[in-house]
């Protein structure tokens, strides 16, 4: 198995490769993502969001044009590492936030229909300036129905509302690093919203 670092510099390496990056006049003026305040993160998702939704949905994707509607499991987005070092924000169907919002360590079990969306953004460091990056889409099945996998499905929208084209085993090598989570990673806890 691959050390998660590992898996999450090849994720961000490989989406780089084929990312089209969406135009943007949010403006940043640090090099490192890890360096940003809560105040420049607000301001960086105010001036981006409008535009990140209208992207992903370009293309008519179910979960694109709905995800906003959902359950937002942080108070901002944030940078956890994983992703490309992204600025990250997850969205819970009803099927899954009452579950997720649990943040639970171990023992978690989603319930089939569970569909989790996480917004990225992207600093540029030689723009210095913010930019839509992928919507990445998690979809727990039924049991038995992807036993590689624990039985969810990976996807994942370019900023331009197109999918993603990779492997499973891509995402599944990294994501089961939280398999007593049941695959799935939480944003960071100075973020989490409180249920």
């Amino acid at each position: 198995m691959k050390h998660p670092l590992f898996a999450a510099a090849a994720l961000a390496a490989s989406l780089m490769m084929g990312q089209t990056a969406m135009a943007s006049e949010c403006k940043v003026d640090v090099e490192d993502p890890f360096d940003l305040d809560a105040a420049a993160v607000d301001e960086i998702y105010d001036c981006i969001k409008a535009t990140m939704a209208e992207s992903y949905a370009k293309e008519g994707d179910e979960v694109a044009v709905a995800y906003r509607d959902w359950t937002v499991t942080s108070t901002r987005p944030a940078v956890a590492g994983a992703h490309g070092n992204r600025l990250l924000q997850t969205f819970a169907n009803d099927i899954a936030a009452e579950q997720y919002l649990k943040f639970a360590d171990e023992g978690v079990v989603m319930p089939a229909g569970s569909v989790l969306a996480k917004e990225s953004i992207t600093i540029s460091t030689k723009k210095k300036e913010a930019v839509t990056g992928p919507l990445f889409i998690m979809t727990k099945g039924e049991t038995g129905s992807s036993p590689d996998t624990g039985d969810w499905i990976y996807a994942g929208l370019q900023p331009n509302g197109k999918p993603m084209k990779f492997k499973q085993s891509f995402c599944h090598d990294c994501h089961v690093s939280w398999e007593a989570q049941d695959m799935m990673a939480y944003p960071l806890e100075e973020v989490r919203v409180s249920n």
